[in-house]
């Protein structure tokens, strides 16, 4: 990753950083307007149908699994577990940027969570319990940030790969659940994606 992180300029990052926000405010007002109803609600319709299924109560066990797996605590739990190994194996600097990285991540998602201040959908009933706001997904940028960097520091094809399968698996778990609309997720993949390309600059392997 040191070869990547000087591809692009810290100036150049922090331009692609803000092309995230500025994609995640125009979601924003696009769902407040309403211009994304029918796609959010064609979609997670779709999942209120598969979900009265025969399929319907072992996807949702899978579901409420993988949710969990991407909770806040659960996420902290294995951050320290990953920064447990690297500092074992020499690599305080990957420790510091990791840990600086998801709790820079999580505060950002918070921020913005209470800026835009959006409800939780009301399409299905919640197969979880949720208290904060919905806008943008927390478990979507959350995971986003932690598994993407695992896979930057272990720069293995099969480490991306694993990482971009987590990553979508949870939030479509937010989706089927019924907390978050499509687009909350998306806009937490994005916001994740951008913190990440951000953070490239200060990675080294």
């Amino acid at each position: 990753m040191a070869r990547a992180g000087r591809r692009y300029s810290v100036g150049q990052r922090a331009l692609l950083f803000a092309l995230s926000l500025l994609i995640i405010l125009a979601i924003a007002f696009a769902q407040r307007w309403g211009w994304l109803t029918t796609f959010n609600r064609s979609l997670m319709g779709g999942a209120g149908a598969w979900r009265d299924t025969a399929i319907g109560p072992p996807v949702t066990l899978a579901m409420i699994g993988l949710s969990e797996i991407g909770d806040t605590a659960a996420r902290i739990g294995m951050t320290l577990v990953a920064s447990a190994m690297l500092f074992w194996r020499g690599r305080g600097r990957q420790v510091l940027w990791l840990i600086l990285v998801v709790i820079g991540g999580t505060l950002l998602n918070s921020a913005l969570k209470q800026g835009f201040a959006a409800p939780r959908p009301d399409l299905l009933p919640h197969l979880d319990i949720v208290k904060s706001y919905s806008f943008p997904s927390g478990h979507a940028s959350g995971n986003m940030i932690f598994f993407g960097a695992l896979a930057m520091m272990m720069a293995r094809k099969w480490a991306w790969v694993a990482a971009s399968v987590m990553i979508a698996l949870i939030g479509f778990s937010r989706v089927w659940l019924g907390v978050h609309w499509p687009t909350d997720v998306i806009a937490g993949w994005i916001l994740g994606i951008g913190w990440l390309v951000l953070c490239g600059a200060w990675f080294r392997r």
